[in-house]
């Protein structure tokens, strides 16, 4: 599946007039990077995409050529990157949305920006901004305009990634913990200054369940803001742990017998003007429109398949197939449920017009993350989806009780045949993504299962 570069060039212009909603009130478009650079003294930017694998690739240009590479994209080779590509693929050109730009808080003279891949002229359809781009366009021409926000967790660990970094932070209930949030204020203090001063809208950070690990919360925006926030956040926590001596993760398990790192989102669908948030009628018992049940139901439909990007790694399912925790409770669903303002199942609805899918992890795509629950819920819109019976009780300690419910996959090789089996949301992201995601994720599988590992060691040695 092509699109040609211009639609591309018109949906990125309507997504800059739009970038504002719901987050911020007022802030310049950005057009022209060398005048950004220019009144901004910034001397280098980095030119930045998400492969399909989440990891972020960048090219440092200078401020004068910036021009030249806002015009024609900056080059990389295709098959370095975690994109189903060959040696003997042209270049890819990194063209860079000057409407994402981002001034680095921490290194002024620097700013960030995403970027849109093409090759030969063409958007590479498997790159998940473009994937992105294309699912939020063909939701547009159905007249939905999703809205969301992100909250993501992450651990401040030792550089080596052996042990959380705060020795003291050893309480079983750690969630909220005053004094060990303090002892990493520095870090955390300063990753919120940064949002503060980019205008993101923060408004609370929290030490959370597992120990060594934090939350930290902004506005919402519209999903392709939304997904270039994220994945700028990544890396700015990352970047400012690093300068404090510490290491930032956010993968989902990183220490068995505590709580994982979730990417929790809250979504709505809102009018083209965004002033109207179309999840909310007062009359229900929820305050969410028949609309929202019909988009929570597109979730509940394709949830299981969407756990392969919603939950990309091995690791992912360690998390979401987790025994009870030291704290008392994994806060990770592993049914398909959904429910009122309940934490124990996949979807809670915990205010009027809008409701939060608790599946997402750390690992998630930030573009990838935003596609698929918006491509999945649109569905459900177009289908009239029912979300099924809503479920009040407490799916930890009774969740046995439900004998109907589906379960979300076991591992990584479960949600990829899920996933392969879904023909709806795989067209829906888009075969070229679908199918190159899909090769290069049961590649990631087989390298792991052909990994000899101590446990075979320890316990069939000598069977």
């Amino acid at each position: 599946m092509k699109e040609d570069v211009s639609m591309i060039a018109k949906e990125r212009e309507a997504g800059g007039r739009r970038r504002n909603g719901g987050s911020r009130a007022a802030a310049e478009t950005v057009q022209d990077l060398r005048t950004f650079a220019k009144e901004r003294n910034v001397r280098y930017f980095m030119i930045s995409f998400t492969d399909l694998f989440g990891g972020q690739r960048a090219k440092l240009v200078p401020a004068a050529a910036i021009a030249d590479m806002q015009k024609d994209g900056a080059g990389f080779a295709g098959f370095a990157t975690w994109l189903d590509l060959t040696p003997a693929h042209p270049d890819i050109l990194a063209v860079p949305d000057a409407a994402s730009a981002i001034q680095l808080p921490w290194k002024p003279d620097v700013a960030w920006v995403a970027a849109d891949v093409i090759m030969d002229g063409q958007p590479i359809a498997q790159a998940p901004r473009v994937v992105l781009k294309r699912v939020i366009a063909e939701a547009a021409q159905q007249g939905l305009y999703m809205k969301s926000g992100v909250e993501p967790e992450f651990f401040l660990i030792t550089p080596d990634g052996k042990a959380i970094s705060d020795e003291y932070d050893v309480a079983s209930k750690s969630c909220y913990d005053q004094q060990a949030l303090m002892r990493r204020y520095d870090v955390i203090a300063e990753i919120c200054d940064c949002m503060q001063q980019l205008g993101w809208g923060p408004y609370q950070n929290d030490h959370e369940d597992a120990n060594g690990q934090f939350e930290m919360n902004w506005a919402f925006a519209d999903a392709l803001v939304t997904a270039d926030r994220h994945a700028f956040f990544k890396f700015m926590t990352r970047s400012l742990a690093e300068k404090h001596g510490l290491r930032a993760t956010f993968m989902p398990k990183p220490f068995p017998g505590l709580t994982g790192s979730g990417c929790h989102v809250h979504l709505s669908l809102w009018d083209k003007a965004g002033k109207k948030n179309n999840f909310a009628d007062a009359k229900d018992p929820l305050g969410l429109s028949a609309q929202g049940y019909n988009f929570l139901g597109g979730i509940m439909k394709h949830a299981a398949s969407m756990a392969a990007i919603t939950n990309p790694t091995v690791n992912s399912y360690k998390r979401i197939n987790a025994p009870r925790t030291v704290s008392g409770a994994t806060w990770s669903p592993n049914s398909i449920t959904w429910t009122g303002n309940n934490r124990t199942h996949m979807v809670r609805v915990p205010g009027p017009g809008r409701f939060e899918l608790r599946l997402p992890d750390g690992a998630a795509n930030p573009y990838l993350l935003q596609a698929a629950v918006l491509a999945a819920g649109t569905a459900g819109v177009a289908s009239k989806a029912d979300p099924g019976k809503r479920y009040d009780i407490d799916m930890y300690a009774e969740g046995h009780r439900v004998k109907n419910a589906a379960k979300l996959p076991l591992n990584l090789l479960d949600a990829l045949r899920a996933f392969e089996r879904d023909k709806g949301l795989r067209q829906a992201m888009g075969e070229d993504f679908s199918q190159a995601y899909l090769k290069l994720k049961y590649q990631e599988w087989n390298s792991y299962a052909s990994h000899f590992t101590e446990w075979e060691r320890l316990h069939t040695l000598d069977i």
